[in-house]
């Protein structure tokens, strides 16, 4: 089986799993967090651990950085599960495509809207790292540029814990 194919039967189960714990989230204690459902989510949407991953994201004058690396750089199946689902999510995020993100952080996740509408003008770019990998998100539209600014700050917002800024 192609690893492409391999993934998008993956990403089928993923995301009809997603859906559903959106539609229980009545069902989750009335203690949770924002942040515990996102966590909880997603364990369920991405492949690999948030509890063995860093999520990192950097703005800079055109956009941004997202980056994504295992704890251990001794631990092969998570920087190959990153790898995988970065660079699946660069070639969605290349043809428009968000709809994972709005599926763990809600169709109303700030800037989010504005990069789908634009994405046309936005040049992202995957690169391997040796413990992960990283999305880089550029563009010389400022109303863009402040798009992915507002995305990268709800995604730390979301993630607490499991992200962080630099």
């Amino acid at each position: 089986m192609s690893a492409m194919r391999f993934l998008t039967i993956g990403l089928a189960g993923v995301i009809g799993t997603a859906a559903s714990l959106w539609a229980h989230a009545d069902d989750m204690p009335a203690d949770t967090t924002r942040q515990d459902m996102v966590h909880q989510m997603g364990h369920e949407v991405m492949p690999f651990s948030l509890d063995k991953t860093s999520h990192i994201f950097t703005t800079n004058d055109t956009g941004g950085v997202q980056k994504v690396l295992a704890q251990s750089s001794e631990d092969k199946e998570q920087v190959a599960l990153i790898q995988n689902h970065l660079l699946y999510e660069s070639v969605q995020f290349q043809q428009g495509n968000f709809a994972d993100p709005t599926r763990l952080h809600g169709e109303d996740m700030p800037g989010l809207k504005t990069m789908e509408e634009g994405s046309t003008r936005i040049r992202i770019q995957y690169e391997r790292l040796p413990t992960g990998a990283q999305i880089t998100y550029s563009s010389d539209d400022p109303k863009l540029v402040e798009a992915i600014h507002d995305w990268f700050k709800a995604q730390l917002d979301d993630h607490g814990a499991d992200a962080k800024p630099q």
